[in-house]
């Protein structure tokens, strides 16, 4: 999401490590007046979050947006559930996904876009200990591949 008018906010990354990505969707979030200026502060944390399709309806549950310094009374729980935005047809999709064995809903990232906080979702299938060992052994062997390139440049 490098793109313009795109600020990254917070990432999942122990979610690329852990699951296979099938696909992505972009969703708005239902936040309150202080969530939201918690989030321009970089205050949130995907860490061990999920969302579920409850009722037609999707709902992110685990992200923590930590309460605003200055929010007083108009703070919310910050471990609460939080609607997504999405169109019926991709909700149905997300659903059709999640019947199947072995499929998830993982939040990737949290960004501004235009003004708006916007969450990544991933349909997701976990992986089992050896693709890991795997992904982990092609990392190394691109970083050397990469490494003795760039010292054989220098020579």
């Amino acid at each position: 999401m490098a793109s313009e008018g795109i600020k990254v906010i917070a990432q999942n990354k122990k979610a690329r490590h852990d699951y296979f990505i099938e696909e992505t969707y972009e969703a708005g979030i239902v936040l309150s007046g202080t969530e939201v200026k918690s989030i321009r502060l970089g205050k949130v944390n995907l860490k061990d979050s999920y969302a579920d399709v409850k009722q037609g309806e999707v709902f992110v549950h685990n992200m923590h947006i930590s309460p605003y310094e200055k929010g007083n009374i108009f703070n919310r729980d910050p471990m609460r559930d939080r609607k997504l935005l999405l169109n019926r047809r991709e909700i149905n999709k997300l659903i059709g996904y999640i019947q199947q064995k072995g499929y998830s809903l993982i939040p990737l990232q949290v960004y501004m876009k235009r003004g708006l906080v916007k969450v990544e979702l991933a349909v997701a299938k976990g992986k089992k200990l050896y693709d890991k060992r795997e992904d982990m052994a092609k990392r190394d062997a691109k970083r050397e591949m990469e490494r003795t390139f760039r010292e054989r440049q220098k020579a």
